[in-house]
């Protein structure tokens, strides 16, 4: 299997679960056109504010349901569950009545195509059958969500995430963030080093050592960064992505435990590997005696396997989480096999009570009833096909309205995942991706979607499609994209 870095810049930008006709390369007008665009400079400014003001009275004209609800929720910080939904381009969240497979419908009974799939977390699709059939004989038939004893579910998960992933002892939390907690506990046991190793601007949930971010005056805390225990640089160091000769520097200081990295970037838009780069990183971690930790928590768009699977890749850890349980929270790490037995004969090492790796409700029944069921029967490569093809059509679309329009945007699609960004050509790190951003422009594009009923990632303009997504859904998107950025620049 061709690994990325192998062969040419198509190759190394390719997911080879896609099939050969598909590729994950990064679109980018040329530097003609870019410089062309540039001189046009196509987003007046005072236009943008003007539709954007617009396109805020028409959401709250629109959703008085949802604006009632957010008013009312006095006990609520931020006035919402979790502070992540207070993310709004409005002033206020739509709320959720129902949801069904690629669709959410809203308080006030609006019906909106979901690109956004609770930011990965609903990849399968809201409320696949075979999930909820499997969660509610477990749940409701059988009984006994949490007991602190294993299903065979779990050896039935275990044994798939094995197959997809490569890596061959697996244990379950209920978040990725956890899996990640736990897999870095791990990694300091076993190499007796203390600190981590991540990439700028890369997406590990909510670890406190991985808000560490590259500045001109060296490493500091990611901006924003809340409350941290302490200063993440004493616990970490950082590199930005595609930058090998950064990595080995810092792995020469010989006290980096594990490299957690997403193998491509998804936090600040998705940044693909150079040609090389990640045979690079295995060759420099395994030079310098540090464990390799795929998060694969939004990568795996990329194929059943993530990008471990799809692009042949080697790590001695895999976490993953979010989509696996078809809507039921969980998290899972996966260790090679010598790892683990080493890991597991350590007499000094607390794994079964009080050693900091472990929860009450992880590894629950539900979570793995939930899990099997979509990992057997609704996440499987037929659906990856599907769900490949329609990335790849809503792809070229956007291509063929950033060029008509002459923009200087760039489109990048990982797998079942697609996402633009306002500069070109496609950023390389997560730093420059980072500096792209367009607060603003972002605002207007996703309430312009929202108003006509097209929901993407509120974070960023990211695109996922599920087993259950159409070709209708994606042509609706594309004519909406096409009008708001018409009504931008014409």
């Amino acid at each position: 299997m061709t690994r990325p870095g192998a062969g040419s810049p198509a190759s190394a930008q390719r997911c080879a679960a896609d099939g050969p006709t598909r590729t994950d390369e990064p679109f980018n007008p040329s530097r003609t056109a870019m410089d062309e665009v540039n001189e046009m400079n196509p987003v007046d400014r005072t236009r943008l504010s003007a539709l954007l003001a617009g396109e805020r009275l028409t959401y709250r004209e629109r959703n008085p349901r949802s604006r009632t609800a957010h008013e009312k929720a006095d006990h609520l910080l931020g006035g919402v569950p979790m502070t992540w939904m207070a993310k709004s381009a409005a002033g206020f969240p739509l709320y959720l009545q129902r949801a069904s497979g690629a669709t959410v419908v809203d308080l006030d009974g609006h019906e909106l195509i979901d690109f956004c799939l609770g930011d990965t977390g609903a990849m399968a699709g809201h409320s696949p059958a075979p999930t909820v059939a499997a969660v509610a004989r477990r749940f409701g038939e059988l009984g006994g969500a949490t007991t602190m004893m294993p299903t065979e579910d779990a050896a039935v998960v275990a044994e798939e995430l094995a197959r997809r992933f490569g890596v061959s002892r697996w244990s379950f939390a209920l978040s990725a963030t956890d899996a990640n907690r736990w897999a870095l506990r791990l990694s300091r046991a076993f190499t007796g080093r203390s600190r981590i190793l991540f990439n700028s601007y890369s997406y590990h949930g909510s670890v406190d050592e991985s808000f560490v971010v590259t500045g001109p005056d060296g490493p500091r805390s990611r901006p924003g960064n809340v409350g941290a225990p302490v200063d993440p640089t004493t616990t970490s160091r950082v590199v930005e992505f595609n930058d090998l000769e950064a990595l080995e520097r810092e792995l020469s200081y010989g006290d980096v435990a594990a490299l957690l990295m997403e193998p491509a970037l998804t936090n600040m838009g998705i940044v693909l590997p150079a040609p090389g780069y990640l045979d690079g990183v295995r060759e420099l971690t395994r030079r310098a005696g540090v464990l390799l930790i795929n998060d694969e928590t939004h990568t795996v768009s990329a194929g059943p396997g993530g990008c471990t699977g799809a692009w042949g890749l080697d790590p001695d850890i895999v976490t993953v989480g979010k989509a696996i349980g078809g809507g039921i929270p969980i998290g899972a790490y996966g260790l090679s096999e010598p790892l683990a037995e080493e890991l597991w004969a350590r007499p000094d090492l607390d794994l079964v009570d009080t050693g900091g790796v472990g929860g009450t409700l992880a590894g629950n029944a539900l979570s793995l009833a939930a899990a099997r069921a979509t990992l057997t029967e609704v996440l499987t490569p037929a659906a990856y096909g599907h769900m490949f093809g329609l990335a790849t059509r809503y792809t070229a679309g956007v291509e063929r309205i950033v060029l008509a329009h002459g923009l200087p945007w760039s489109v990048t699609r990982l797998g079942a995942r697609a996402e633009y960004r306002f500069m070109t050509p496609a950023p390389m790190n997560g730093t420059s991706s980072q500096r792209a951003t367009d607060g603003e422009l972002e605002d207007y594009l996703h309430l312009f979607l929202i108003n006509r009923g097209v929901l993407l990632t509120p974070f960023h303009n990211m695109a996922l499609m599920c087993p259950q997504t159409s070709e209708a859904d994606v042509r609706t998107h594309l004519s909406l994209l096409d009008a708001a950025v018409h009504a931008l620049v014409a």
